[in-house]
């Protein structure tokens, strides 16, 4: 309450500790929000377990005395902080006010700041210290979460997500720095600080240039009487697509009236996630429908993800999953460079990357071809720091994606990327027209070339955290203490990687080669059927994921039968391993 300057949150508190409400004050003070690799992610409003005017002032605090101590030149080259469009009446906090708080702590500190000045799409952050040689780079954003969420993401010099032991060393900075320091509140004084610096202007005309190195066919998008159809689902996405879509000289894509602006209540969706697939899109396809557009391209809010959709002969509409529109990214992104690519040799320098949760496609279609696929851990922190090791290296870095719809498709970001991957799709679906083929039909021609991967991932829900532990428990010691399964149902299971404890069952030693983190959970089964499943626990949701797949080998057509067989092995999975019933889990579709 002595440190607390905001009235919202700090009557709230009084006002509990006046009604002598125990159970409330445990939930908003019982532990510290956890800073991760993913910075932090939690509902905003008063204590320290939730997002506000004061939490962000100590995170900011720490995280700018853990830059001092690591670099030297921090006061020289300074960080970039940019915002999405949430916002919490009742406890005051927006993610624009945050923003203006983070600033106000580094300019405090002597610390040159690029604030945007408006909303932007998350990957600007990343392309922004790439661009400018920044030490760091904050995006206040809870990217896809409920409303009531915001978050607060960060990025190292190299243009990535940040990765262990950097989250250790600015947790512990944070705990250091609890008290506000003399101006912290003062965020007025930053408008007139010869310190603040404002990127808008300038990113938007270099990342549109950037981006434009991607563009191959631009007679062909001049003339296409493609029409798409875009939605930026109440979040940032409209402007920076329509601008894309210029870029490309491409015609605009119609966007969905009732979600292209910004609105941190989301109105027409429960969830403001493209990935949940077609709720989502309702509005969208009657636009299409509308305007007779074949194609509907979505952004979650902070425009970092991209879903598509496109409709069939037969009227119905086909959402892509994740690992499908990898699959035709990929396929592009390759096509594209070999077809101008001016040495052959070079192939042996061309490198695609993927998490491990995501579909092998890529890994067939290198191991045809002749260039790199190498599979990270899961999410694009990983990703986009390999990317950069391997750049560093002389070596290009065509592609990056990950199942939940997350696409790198251009080297000048080293994240996920949602506004240059629906400007790439949409070239590509142009260019396939001119071919009578649909994005479907290609989909088709991908994998009869180089093999069907068929996949299908979901998740449970669950809000108690003993009980999750005690599933992956279970895993571990099934039948007996430190014995894995051997079967689940009537698929055998052949492998085993741990990537909590470090155990493969498939190494020489028995020692995984991935990184371990004993933090979350997550095991890999592979069965005696060439399947390969997945069970993992989330870092910013209540969610058990799981994440399956089937791959044949060119020439194997029979889709119907390897669907079935693949619908079995994940009904087994749910069965016998997650048991839902006997662990009270919610199913998605629920």
């Amino acid at each position: 309450i002595s440190y607390q300057q905001n009235p919202k949150t700090y009557t709230i508190v009084k006002q509990l500790l006046a009604e002598g409400n125990a159970g409330e004050l445990q939930k908003y003070f019982g532990s510290r929000m956890e800073f991760g690799t993913a910075g932090l992610r939690a509902a905003m409003g008063a204590g320290i377990s939730h997002m506000n005017d004061l939490t962000i002032i100590q995170t900011t605090q720490g995280f700018c005395r853990y830059l001092e101590k690591n670099f030297s030149d921090l006061k020289k080259r300074g960080v970039v902080i940019g915002f999405d469009a949430r916002a919490h009446l009742s406890s005051g906090g927006s993610s624009k006010r945050f923003a203006r708080l983070a600033a106000n702590t580094f300019i405090s500190q002597g610390v040159p700041v690029y604030l945007f000045s408006d909303i932007i799409p998350t990957p600007f952050v990343p392309y922004t210290v790439t661009h400018l040689k920044l030490c760091a780079g904050i995006m206040v954003t809870a990217s896809h979460n409920p409303k009531q969420d915001n978050g607060y993401k960060v990025y190292w010099e190299n243009g990535a997500q940040i990765i262990s032991p950097h989250d250790k060393g600015i947790s512990q900075a944070i705990e250091e720095n609890q008290e506000p320091w003399p101006q912290a509140w003062d965020d007025k004084q930053i408008d007139s600080s010869p310190l603040l610096h404002d990127p808008y202007a300038m990113v938007n005309k270099e990342y549109f240039k950037d981006i434009q190195k991607q563009c191959f066919y631009r007679n062909i998008n001049k003339e296409t009487n493609l029409k798409f159809v875009h939605t930026s689902v109440h979040g940032v996405g409209h402007k920076f697509v329509q601008l894309a879509f210029k870029a490309f000289d491409l015609s605009p894509p119609f966007a969905v009236p009732e979600q292209k602006d910004p609105d941190p209540d989301f109105p027409t969706v429960k969830y403001p996630n493209p990935e949940e697939g077609k709720g989502v899109l309702t509005l969208s396809f009657a636009l299409a429908e509308k305007d007779g557009a074949r194609i509907i391209l979505a952004n979650d809010p902070d425009a970092d993800r991209l879903a598509v959709a496109e409709k069939q002969e037969s009227g119905e509409w086909k959402v892509f999953s994740g690992n499908e529109l990898g699959a035709l990214l990929g396929w592009w992104i390759f096509t594209c460079w070999k077809n101008n690519s001016r040495d052959t040799r070079a192939i042996k320098d061309v490198y695609m990357l993927s998490s491990t949760v995501s579909s092998k496609i890529l890994r067939a279609i290198a191991l045809k071809e002749g260039f790199h696929f190498e599979e990270t851990l899961t999410g694009f922190k990983w990703m986009g720091n390999r990317a950069k090791q391997l750049m560093d290296q002389g070596k290009a870095v065509l592609f990056a994606f990950e199942e939940a719809i997350g696409y790198m498709c251009c080297p000048a970001v080293l994240d996920k990327d949602g506004v240059s991957a629906a400007v790439i799709t949409a070239e590509m679906a142009s260019f396939l027209a001119t071919r009578n083929l649909s994005l479907s039909q290609q989909l088709k021609a991908v994998y009869d070339e180089y093999g069907f991967h068929i996949t299908k991932a979901s998740y449970f829900i669950c809000h108690d955290p003993k009980v999750i532990q005690q599933l992956f428990d279970n895993l571990r010691n099934f039948d007996g203490k430190n014995t894995y399964p051997k079967s689940c149902g009537r698929f055998k299971v052949s492998g085993i990687r741990d990537l909590t404890t470090g155990y493969d069952s498939s190494q020489p030693d028995q020692k995984a080669i991935l990184p371990t983190s004993k933090s979350s959970q997550m095991i890999t089964f592979t069965f005696a059927n060439g399947g390969v499943a997945t069970m993992r626990t989330s870092g910013t949701e209540p969610k058990i994921k799981y994440y399956s797949e089937l791959c044949a080998p060119p020439g194997n057509s029979d889709v119907e039968q390897l669907k079935k067989e693949l619908d079995e092995l994940v009904n087994a999975l749910e069965k016998h391993f997650f048991q839902p019933e006997k662990n009270k889990l919610q199913r998605k579709t629920e």
